[in-house]
């Protein structure tokens, strides 16, 4: 895990020295040179040969590519993501159903209350086995 953070500063060290070389060297002129309207009939400009910023140039580019590819490639073998060491999210449950009255045909009706000072009719009790 170490290497990918040395690995990282190094590329953001590259970064910054690329762009540093880049806005050092000097411009060809205006936009007709870009487009071939320059003086010179040489294929790059009027510049000849390649100066140390530009070489310096093409080998931070490649640096930058290389670096880029290999922490790509780090990252993706690294101990994966922050969430893929958690336990999977429980189900969302369906609300409990409030109680529904059941319909009036199949409950059954409750006694009629016995008229004052009379006596309820005896009911047997159940005989139990021996």
């Amino acid at each position: 895990m170490i290497l990918y953070y040395l690995i990282t500063v190094f590329y953001v060290l590259v970064c910054t020295l690329l762009l540093l070389v880049i806005l050092l060297q000097q411009g060809k002129g205006d936009i007709a040179a870009a487009f071939g309207g320059g003086s010179s009939q040489s294929a790059f400009g009027a510049r000849a040969g390649a100066t140390v910023l530009s070489k310096a140039t093409a080998v931070l580019a490649a640096l930058f590519m290389i670096v880029a590819l290999a922490l790509a490639i780090i990252g993706q073998r690294g101990p994966g993501s922050v969430i893929s060491g958690s336990a999977p999210p429980r189900p969302v449950s369906a609300p409990a159903r409030p109680a529904t009255p059941a319909p009036a045909s199949s409950t059954p009706a409750p006694a009629p209350a016995a008229p004052t000072g009379a006596t309820a009719p005896a009911t047997p009790a159940p005989a139990t086995p021996k």
